[in-house]
């Protein structure tokens, strides 16, 4: 099984994408794990948000392979506690052991294709993080379900 982070757009902030890379590190002990990025549209000025929409979700989906599993991170999502995280995350790996996609979208969210396409949402709080900032949060959530299924001392729960 291999674990994938999909970002519309580069992370450009320098102390983003080294605490990105920390965690990305620290994955890699557990599982496959990549990170794609896909450059920002060109030129968007004369667009509509729907079209931008359609235009990033044209690129989401044909970074994804049929048999992945689609995960969207939006504010929409499911919430989970990080020990009920581990749980979902732990359960998709045992019942489909299909390759998983997370997908942070671009300023306007995703198309309804992308929507359709998607098995699952996931919120990360009902609070609003910027797109370079949700990169992070999400691999350190990530690297810390693995470290709750391994049992390892990196969660404390109080």
């Amino acid at each position: 099984m291999k674990m994938t982070l999909l970002t519309v757009g580069k992370t450009d902030v320098r102390w983003v994408r080294e605490g990105l890379e920390l965690y990305v590190s620290r994955l890699e002990h557990y599982v496959k794990f990549a990170l794609k990025e896909i450059p920002e549209l060109k030129n968007v000025s004369a667009f509509t948000r729907e079209q931008i929409k359609e235009k990033e979700g044209e690129l989401i989906l044909s970074s994804v392979q049929q048999s992945d599993e689609l995960v969207l991170l939006d504010e929409r999502g499911s919430r989970y506690r990080s020990v009920d995280f581990a749980a979902f995350l732990q359960d998709r790996m045992v019942r489909s052991g299909r390759n998983m996609v997370f997908v942070v979208g671009g300023a306007y969210g995703f198309s309804r294709e992308v929507y359709s396409r998607a098995s699952s949402m996931i919120s990360l709080s009902e609070m609003t993080f910027s797109h370079q900032m949700v990169r992070v949060i999400f691999a350190e959530q990530l690297y810390r379900a693995f470290t709750i299924m391994k049992g390892e001392p990196y969660h404390h729960e109080g």
